[in-house]
């Protein structure tokens, strides 16, 4: 292709997912966990099972945003063999990741003035973000050029829409999300918080449903008052070491809606550190974010 699609650790988006499609280029991610550093994402050593294993024995995690050089070391061999660059970046709602990127490109477009290099701030995390990467490489299958593509990605984000919900509340706690007098009542009157990322890309509580039954019949809910399947049929349901959960929501789902196009995905550890293990999310082109 004339240009190579990016994307950043943050997306959560399966093998699956990719099949059939241009190649993505993934840029992995630090994460600490437990006071250890990692790499996640291509060429990394953190696996999605090696985090949740090390979180459901207690340890925090926290992560770092891109810094510079990495940027340089997965856009430059790719400038150097004459292709130009489209990124889709994780939101700038929970990250400065995009202002690094915005900031390495200018540099490099200095560099190489004969590329383009496009940067777009998804407004997405996770398996939000996993969707329309999945969505922006159809595009590009279809023949779309890089500047139509940064106009329908920069339309059509909002319609992206994530609905969380979580099963523990110390790793929202940890990461400053919810106070630790809220997560104590909350854990105490088992409350699954129902989580969505806004328009602005931060993640934000919605709801807080006791019971996880009463969480997913939330969930379910969103869908069905704004899918919008003439747009789209994707549907991504996404897991934090829970996949019987997930399957069951995929089951929930075809039952409702037989003629979507279902995918699971591992949420990794760039959001699955402020979620902690059982988190379950829906993402689906809708209405409303």
């Amino acid at each position: 292709m004339e240009y190579q699609i990016f994307t950043d650790a943050t997306a959560d988006i399966s093998e699956e997912m990719l099949q059939g499609y241009p190649k993505l280029e993934i840029i992995p991610m630090q994460v600490e966990v437990g006071g250890e550093h990692f790499l996640f994402g291509p060429g990394g050593n953190l696996t999605v099972k090696q985090f949740y294993e090390m979180q459901r024995a207690g340890k925090f995690a926290s992560t770092s945003q891109i810094n510079p050089q990495s940027y340089y070391d997965h856009f430059e061999p790719v400038l150097k063999a004459g292709q130009d660059i489209f990124y889709l970046c994780f939101t700038s709602g929970l990250s400065g990741t995009y202002n690094t990127a915005n900031m390495t490109i200018a540099d490099l477009k200095e560099k190489y003035p004969e590329r383009k290099i496009i940067c777009v701030d998804t407004l997405c995390a996770s398996v939000g973000e996993g969707f329309i990467v999945r969505e922006a490489l159809r595009m590009q299958k279809e023949g779309m050029s890089m500047e139509e593509l940064q106009k329908w990605t920069e339309e059509h984000r909002l319609q992206v829409c994530h609905w969380f919900t979580v099963d523990m509340l110390d790793h929202l706690r940890h990461g400053g999300r919810i106070s630790a007098a809220s997560a104590a009542i909350g854990t105490v009157l088992n409350i699954k918080p129902l989580l969505h990322v806004a328009e602005d890309g931060t993640l934000k509580v919605m709801d807080k449903p006791r019971g996880r039954k009463k969480a997913f019949k939330l969930q379910m809910s969103k869908m069905e008052q704004g899918w919008m399947p003439e747009f789209g049929k994707l549907v991504v349901i996404g897991h934090g070491d829970s996949i019987e959960t997930a399957l069951e929501l995929k089951e929930t789902v075809l039952s409702k809606y037989p003629d979507a196009e279902v995918h699971i995905a591992d949420i990794g550890p760039v959001i699955g550190a402020h979620t902690g293990p059982g988190m379950l999310a829906l993402i689906f082109w809708g209405t409303t974010r």
